[in-house]
Parts: C-alpha cells; structure tokens; sequence
C-alpha cells in the first residue's frame, strides 16, 4: 500500500512493522521443526533426569504426601521400559484418536461439499449493514470444519465486501481475524475441543493421578467469547481498519478478482437435503437422551456428568453429525458419485493428517518421559512455591500465561504443539496454587488466539497476501500485519479482561468446569 500517495500515514508504521516482523521470522526460522523438537526435549529429559536423580528434595509429592524423587531414565531398567512400551505409550497417547475420528467425519462433510455451500449460502443472504458481524461469526463457526475458514471464508470476504461497495481488504481482515485471532472461540463444539481437554487432562493427572475433565469444559466461555470477538471484530473494522483504507486504490488484475457466485441450485438441494440429515440426527439424540432411563445417562441419570455415554461419546458424535450428512450431500450433489468416493474422502483427510502423526509420536514419547521422570512435578513443586512466596494475585499469573503464550505463539504456530510442551508445567503448578486446569487452559486458548494473526510463520499468513493482492498489487506481509494488528491488541486485551471477568463472577467455564482445585 506504500504505492499510494494516500496512504502515506501509514507507511512509517508498516515499514516499521515489517523490520520487526522480518527479524521474528528469522529467529522463528532456526527454531526446529516441532517434530525435531519433541525429538530434542526427549533427549534432554533423558539427561536431565539422569543429572536430577542424584539429589535429594523437600517438596512433598502430592500423590504420595512423600519426598519427590527424580527416577533416572537412563537406568538399564528404564530404558528396556521404553522401548518395551513405546508402541503402547504411542497408541495409547490420548488426542491421537481424538483428532482422527473427529476429522474423519469433518473431512467428509468437507469435501462433500456440505460444509462450503452451508458457509457460502449463509454469506449470500446478509443484510449489508450486519455484513461485518455476520462474516465474522461465519468465520469463528468455520473451526468446526478447521482449515474451511482459510481456504474458503477469508476470500470470500472479500468477494462479498467489493460486491457490496466496501473495501475488500477490509472483509479479507474481518475473515482473518474471525477465523485465525478468534480461533479459541466458537459457538459449537468442535475437535480442538476434546483435542485440548485431553492434553490438559494428561497434564493435570502429573498432580492428581485421578483427575477427570470434560471434553466441554471451556465451552460455554468460548462460546460466550465469540460474542466478544465478533463485537470487538465489527467496531475495528467498520471505525478504525476500513477508513484506514479508503485511500488505497484497488488496482488488481479485473481479470483475477473473483466474482462472487451463488450457490447453483443443485447445491441448495444438497445442502437442504444434508441439513435436514444433520437435524434429524440431532433430534433423535435429543430424543434419546430426554428419558431418565436413557442409556446415554450416567448410573445416577445425569446427562453431563463425566461417566454419562453421552460425554463419553462426543468426539463419535461430532464424527456423525458431520460424516451422515456429508454423505447425503454428496450424493444429491454428485460430488459423491459412488461409496468408493466416501471412502477417498476420508483417506485423502488422513492424508492431511500425516504431519500430525509424526508429531504425535515424539510428542507422546517426550509427555511419557516427562511424567516418569517426575521432573514436571518437581519442576511444578517448585514453581509453585516460588509464585506463592511472591504472593501474585491469580488474574495476575493468568495474564502472565495469556502473554507467554501469545509471545510462543509467533514461532510456534500448532495449538496442540504448544500446549503438549508447556501444559506439564503450567497445570499441574497452577493447579497447586489453586487454579483448576480448566481455567488454565481457557487461558491458554486466549493466548494462543490472538497473535496469530500477526505472525509470517502461520502457514497460511502467505496465503491471505495472496488473497489480498487480488485487489492490491502493492500488498506484503508489513500491509497485512499493519491490517491485522488493532485487531490482535484489542484482542489480546478485551478478552483477557473477558476471562478475569469470566472468573471473579463465577460463571462456568463449561460442563463441569472447576474454578478453585482444591488444594492439598
């Protein structure tokens, strides 16, 4: 945008922002693969707990009420331990199956194209004065479908503000900041959900071997966060981000800028025919359910509590609700022409999902060294000692997490990657000055949130240059980041304040969500 006489305000700024964000990228480009590094921190666990194991600690194990004691995983009998169970500690690593059943529903809905024509046909008939907040909450109920958003709703943006007169720079950042700053917040459940819950659950149990979470315990604030999101999203785009842009010219090719099209009939019928699909298995589980007798109630008849079939069964059931009406829709469509064709479009999300498993290899390899090495406990132990000598008000050692992990997130872009390496820590220490893990992880996933929209090393940060290119040639990652920042900030600081809130009310994070672990 520096190309423009207009736009001469901001090119200090931009250019400003752009040296800062070059030198983030070089540094986060020596950083290793997350692989790699899972790998690594193994490694040093392993000499750590071999240097750790010769010394003799105060702190009390709160699972034994004894000394903590460092086990040497060195020792001939520890590693003829692991390797014995590394299959095992693999197979048995608690998000794996989470991600995988979940996405091979979604992924079906997705390439079946219900998931697309669902997005699409709720864009096409908005009101032009509730475009900004509509668009954004599409973007934040895109997570369920994970990377739609990036590759569908952020364009689109701005194919529909440019139809509409607006500026379409303006709709790709309103996309971008609903779908990647705002990823923690979303109206209805998804993977990432269970995905969380699980790694935190294996965190917490570093404290208490007993522990259980629910796979929804931050739902209703995420879902009460897409509320905040979409508002802080409408007053930045409409006051501050689009009148920044009413002097930059659109000079793209006439050519490339996409047309928006509506969805041909054929689709309509699809997705009426997938929707009805979708709404009947809801209200048949409704059904189900609504008997006290129910056998997806608990023992005692609850419908929430942890030992319900029904919490039991919320990662098959986000698989069903998506993978029956991705058939249906298919089919009417003709995107499914055969069972075969199912079939392709479960195998080509596993594809996708190849990366994942490699991590989630060394991942569960690195977590199951860590736990047996009693290195996080002690490690926690001491941690907590240490803030409680400080006396740090709770909101204050939210606040602190809320920044490390926004800060981590500039060079390591994978949500799970970040929390399977600093939720041993943080849980279980935070749980011993007596906050649950269900409230750090709310605090985890505000952190995680809201920078992404300001770092090159988000995979698709290149892709959203493109996008905006489209329209103006001049656009880099200084114009992007410059677009993108208010909305990062604002962000950063209202939500935070949200989740304070959240806690010193006492509203539930989500099903059976704690706000005080009880201590000792």
């Amino acid at each position: 945008m520096s190309n423009n006489n207009n736009a001469n305000a901001g090119d200090n700024p931009d250019t400003l922002i752009n040296r800062i964000l070059n030198r983030i990228e070089v540094i986060g480009n020596k950083l290793p693969d997350p692989a790699v590094m899972f790998a690594a921190l193994l490694v040093i666990v392993w000499i750590l707990s071999l240097i750790f194991a010769q010394f003799s600690y105060s702190e009390l194990d709160p699972r034994t009420a004894s000394p903590i004691v460092v086990n040497n995983l060195l020792a001939p009998d520890a590693l003829a331990s692991f390797l014995a169970n590394m299959v095992t500690t693999f197979t048995s690593f608690a998000p794996l199956g989470v991600v995988l059943v979940a996405m091979l529903g979604i992924g079906v809905a997705e390439r079946s194209g219900f998931i697309n024509v669902g997005i699409k046909l709720l864009l096409n008939n908005t009101a032009k004065f509730l475009l900004t907040p509509i668009l954004i909450l599409v973007a934040i109920v895109s997570h369920t479908a994970v990377d739609a958003g990036y590759v569908l709703v952020i364009p689109l943006g701005g194919i529909i503000f440019y139809a509409a007169g607006r500026h379409p720079l303006a709709g790709i950042a309103a996309a971008f900041a609903g779908v990647s700053g705002g990823f923690s917040a979303n109206f209805v459940p998804s993977a990432i959900d269970p995905m969380l819950q699980s790694i935190t659950q294996e965190a917490a149990r570093l404290y208490d071997t007993d522990i259980l979470l629910n796979p929804l315990n931050n739902w209703y604030f995420t879902a009460a966060s897409s509320i905040v999101v979409v508002l802080v999203g409408w007053y930045l785009t409409d006051k501050i981000v689009e009148p920044r842009l009413k002097g930059v010219q659109i000079d793209g090719d006439p050519d490339e800028i996409p047309k928006i099209e509506d969805a041909t009939p054929q689709d309509r019928k699809a997705f009426r025919a997938g929707g009805l699909t979708m709404l009947a298995g809801i209200a048949i589980l409704v059904a189900v359910v609504l008997p006290e007798n129910s056998a997806l109630r608990s023992p005692t008849g609850e419908i929430a509590a942890f030992d319900a079939p029904l919490m039991q069964s919320i990662v098959p059931l986000i698989f069903l609700l998506f993978w029956v009406p991705g058939i249906v829709h298919g089919f009417v469509a003709g995107t499914f022409k055969e069972s075969k064709d199912v079939i392709m479009a479960m195998s080509k999300t596993m594809e996708t999902m190849a990366y994942y498993l490699v991590m989630a290899f060394f991942c569960a390899l690195f977590i199951r060294a860590f736990g047996d090495s009693n290195l996080g406990i002690l490690l926690a132990m001491k941690g907590a000692n240490f803030l409680q000598s400080l006396a740090v008000p709770g909101p204050v050692t939210l606040v602190g997490i809320i920044m490390l992990v926004a800060i981590i997130n500039l060079f390591v872009g994978s949500a799970s990657a970040k929390w399977l390496l600093i939720s041993p820590i943080f849980v279980p220490m935070l749980m011993q000055l007596g906050i649950s893990p269900d409230l750090t992880q709310a605090a985890y996933r505000v952190g995680d949130s809201v920078s992404n929209i300001i770092t090159p090393l988000l995979p698709y940060f290149p892709l959203v240059v493109v996008y905006c290119q489209r329209y103006v040639k001049s656009t880099g990652i200084g114009t992007l980041v410059s677009m993108m920042l208010p909305f990062s900030v604002a962000l950063g600081i209202v939500w935070t304040a949200f989740l304070l809130l959240y806690w010193t009310v006492g509203i539930p994070l989500g099903v059976q969500a704690n706000y005080l672990y009880p201590a000792g």
